[in-house]
């Protein structure tokens, strides 16, 4: 049975929440059989009193009993059924020819993952390399501010996620527990088994590497392949229909059902796709800057007294503000005991993320705050539709700009706080070191991003310090520019997760504008490959 809402001191014991159970159950000692964590999450609204909430999985003797006469109780009843269960299996012979994903992030490893599973063999195309040849490139742009357009923090075996927080929580509804499906897997994988059960789990980029590893090695003991180097150049699409695909290398692969999983970067994809009158729409995203703080600072307004705790760990926050020019200022990706870093997939344009490793330990905390902007913003400013890749042009503009004021050798631009605020630029930096490489270079952000999210991010900045005391402290460092919070597109799809106009077509993940991080591109994938499996299922059986 599940019992819900279960609150402990942050001091508690082992002992102490034994015999909170059976206390909050009225059951004697004997009556409990064992009981396993489902989920912990922790409430720091008072730092002072700060509690651990616990949602458990309890075995008692006498269960019917014990439901029946707490019935009324909300936060006791039946454990629900979390496994995952395939939606159909693929014949003895698999359909040919076989489906194809097209990305390694964590959509497309998931949809190639259920596909293996189910038995369908999935073809798997990277245009990237594998993921421990794709870290040496990404250190290479950090440390000698050498880019490789293939194979960087964006495109390469693990997606964009690998070099990132590994946060794996997200606000998605899921009925399925599909969710609970990838942490599974993850775990199987390599991941600390921790992250099943407390409220914001994450892993971090030297453990997602191998994790990744494995993950490919599960997918191709099942009958798939991966391929990489494997830019896919053109789609066939004839009568509204997928008949294959071609490789940049010249490779025709037949193909009736291709999962397109490419993330929120790949830009010439997109051209191709719109060039060959996929369905595509302009969306909202948003752009901004990366913000630092010393963690301590953010340990201390977050936990007070408790700042330190190893049972709490490096503290994180989340912030909104309604500007007075009618748009909105939030922080985005927190990384705790983190690092900016250089996540440019182009030559010639700057653009910064954030990640921690798992132990969340550098001197740091750094977070996204971006400003929305709508279809309305971009080039032409219609917001009608008629440039569907209007938002990857407006993107381009804000980073060209950006790699100017760095330099122009992929340095980012920064800025102290105080300064931004005041509207003077920066000469020197105080005492938040950047963590940012190959290395920053003082100057105005204004000169790199529009004037209204300028002006809601020196509104919302005094905002956020009344919340979080120091958030707004004169050396507090912005650097630039954020401006892939998510994709400036989405590949429409109908009820069965196809192209509205291109059968076999499956649009899935961030990239197609339907996902937004590791957890949720990762349980899109995962419905892709059930659509992927019912239709060919379908066809084989038709």
């Amino acid at each position: 049975m599940r019992l819900t809402e279960l609150k402990l001191p942050l001091d508690h014991s082992e002992s102490d929440l034994h015999n909170t159970i059976l206390k909050r159950l009225g059951i004697a000692a004997d009556e409990l059989v064992g009981y396993s964590i489902f989920r912990r999450s922790h409430d720091a609204r008072k730092p002072s009193a700060i509690v651990f909430i616990y949602t458990l999985d309890v075995e008692v003797k006498n269960e019917k009993a014990l439901l029946a006469r707490l019935r009324g109780d909300r936060h006791v009843g039946p454990t629900p059924d979390t496994a995952y269960h395939f939606v159909a299996k693929a014949p003895q012979v698999p359909p040919m020819p076989r489906p194809i994903v097209i990305g390694t992030g964590p959509c497309g490893l998931f949809a190639g993952l259920i596909l293996a599973q189910m038995g369908f063999r999935p073809i798997i195309l990277e245009r990237g390399k594998a993921v421990r040849e794709r870290t040496q490139d990404t250190w290479g742009l950090w440390r000698k501010g050498q880019l490789n357009p293939e194979s960087n923090v964006q495109f390469g075996e693990g997606g964009a996620g690998t070099f990132s927080d590994g946060k794996l929580y997200s606000q998605i509804k899921d009925p399925a527990y599909r969710g609970r499906k990838v942490l599974t897997e993850f775990v199987k994988a390599g991941a600390p088994p921790e992250i099943l059960y407390v409220a914001k789990p994450h892993i971090g980029t030297f453990k997602l590497v191998t994790m990744v590893e494995n993950m490919r090695a599960g997918i191709e003991s099942l009958g798939g392949e991966i391929r990489f180097g494997s830019r896919v150049e053109d789609i066939d699409i004839e009568h509204g229909q997928v008949r294959g695909l071609r490789l940049a290398g010249g490779e025709y692969l037949a193909a009736t059902h291709i999962v397109l999983a490419v993330g929120h970067s790949a830009r010439d994809t997109f051209a191709m796709l719109h060039a060959r009158g996929v369905h595509i729409e302009a969306k909202p995203f948003s752009i901004g800057v990366r913000i630092e703080h010393p963690q301590s600072l953010i340990d201390r307004a977050r936990f007070g007294k408790n700042a330190g705790n190893p049972l709490l760990g490096a503290a994180d926050y989340k912030l909104v503000h309604h500007c007075n020019n009618g748009r909105s200022a939030y922080s985005f990706c927190m990384c705790p005991g983190g690092t900016v870093v250089a996540a440019t997939s182009e030559p010639g344009r700057v653009v910064t993320n954030g990640m921690s490793q798992y132990s969340r330990n550098e001197r740091n905390a750094n977070s996204a705050l971006v400003v929305g902007v709508t279809p309305a913003d971009y080039p032409g400013g219609q917001g009608d539709n008629s440039d569907p890749l209007a938002g990857i042009a407006f993107q381009r503009h804000w980073e060209s700009l950006a790699f100017e004021a760095g330099g122009g050798n992929y340095n980012a631009p920064a800025q102290r706080v105080g300064d931004f605020l005041a509207g003077r630029p920066s000469t020197t930096l105080g005492s938040v070191v950047p963590s940012y490489t190959p290395g920053v270079q003082p100057t105005d952000l204004a000169r790199c991003l529009p004037d209204y999210v300028v002006a809601a991010l020196r509104e919302s900045l005094p905002a956020f310090g009344r919340e979080i005391a120091g958030f707004a402290m004169d050396d507090a460092l912005l650097t630039g520019v954020e401006t892939r919070t998510s994709s400036p597109i989405r590949i429409t799809r109908d009820d069965e997760f196809q192209s509205l106009n291109t059968r076999g077509l499956f649009p899935a993940g961030e990239g197609a504008g339907y996902a937004g991080g590791i957890l949720s591109a990762a349980v899109d994938g995962i419905k892709v490959a059930e659509a992927v499996a019912l239709s060919l299922t379908a066809q084989k059986t038709s």
